[in-house]
């Protein structure tokens, strides 16, 4: 009897340890839990609402227009921010009385309410290359890149796609594409 519930233990220990790595690999590498602070993405990401961020998936792919992204803030590095991706390296932005202009064609977003529009123009910049012009979906309740300006690819550290907490939250972040009209 002693042998077999010694056996169970360290059969619960290496299962507990295994665990554990995998988790502590996933945080480090993978996924990063992020708690929203602010209404800026509202009403996509709500306040306090607890997030996974894919912290690989830039690594083999493009970062693409309508993404949500988390970064470093450029102008305190120490913290970090998170926005949604409207303009690519090499394009012209512009905001005309609060609707975004992407190389002069406006851009549809339909994750930006009505309300939550502002109506401040914008005039055009040129995206540098390696650099990302972001946007929160509160446009009248944002510090984004009408503030600090493009944000460097090296500051993007993830990509926003899975809500957690609260309960009601809980599922994909739903990728809803910006797309410029014709």
């Amino acid at each position: 009897m002693p042998g077999s519930w010694s056996r169970e233990l360290k059969g619960w220990v290496l299962d507990l340890a295994l665990a554990l790595g995998m988790a502590v690999f996933i945080v480090v590498f993978l996924y990063q839990p992020v708690r929203v602070e602010g209404t800026s993405m509202a009403p996509s990401l709500a306040d306090r609402e607890r997030i996974f961020v894919n912290k690989f998936i830039y690594r083999f792919g493009p970062i693409r227009r309508g993404d949500v992204v988390v970064f470093w803030y450029p102008l305190d590095p120490s913290k970090s921010f998170i926005k949604r991706v409207v303009g690519l390296p090499g394009e012209t932005v512009e905001i005309r009385r609060g609707r975004v202009y992407i190389n002069g064609r406006l851009l549809r977003e339909p994750y930006v309410p009505p309300q939550y529009l502002d109506t401040a123009s914008y005039p055009p910049v040129r995206v540098p290359p390696d650099e990302y012009f972001v946007l929160g979906d509160h446009r009248d309740s944002s510090n984004d890149s009408r503030m600090f300006g493009p944000v460097p690819r090296r500051f993007i550290y993830g990509k926003a796609v899975f809500a957690y907490w609260p309960v009601e939250y809980f599922g994909l972040i739903r990728e809803t594409p910006a797309v410029a009209a014709r």
